[in-house]
């Protein structure tokens, strides 16, 4: 990987995190995540190998998934309550459903 892919991938990491730590909204919060998922896909798959192709399109895949069902929690959430501030979850549904999807996102036991 040349060093300037290597800058933007390292710089979209601590973009995407720095956007994610500082969002009130669960759509800024949403975008961080999704930067830090494309951001990591190139890191994966420089190795170019079969394995690594096919392990980044796993975590694309399992990554996408989970994004899908934290955007699917936070509109039940803004549904029940009519607030998409991340601080106003207090609906339990919503409140297990973001639950898993940080679960997934994060690799904890049961999901890794």
């Amino acid at each position: 990987m040349n060093p300037q892919a290597k800058l933007i991938s390292i710089s979209s990491l601590l973009l995407g995190t720095t956007i994610t730590i500082s969002s009130n909204h669960w759509m800024m919060a949403w975008t961080g995540l999704e930067i830090n998922t494309l951001a990591i896909l190139p890191l994966i798959s420089k190795p170019h190998h079969p394995r690594a192709i096919e392990a980044a399109t796993k975590y694309f895949l399992v990554q996408a998934a989970a994004s899908t069902l934290l955007l699917f929690s936070s509109t039940t959430n803004a549904l029940f309550t009519g607030q998409w501030d991340i601080t106003q979850l207090t609906h339990p549904t919503s409140c297990l459903l973001l639950t898993t999807a940080i679960s997934i996102k994060l690799g904890l036991v049961p999901f890794h």
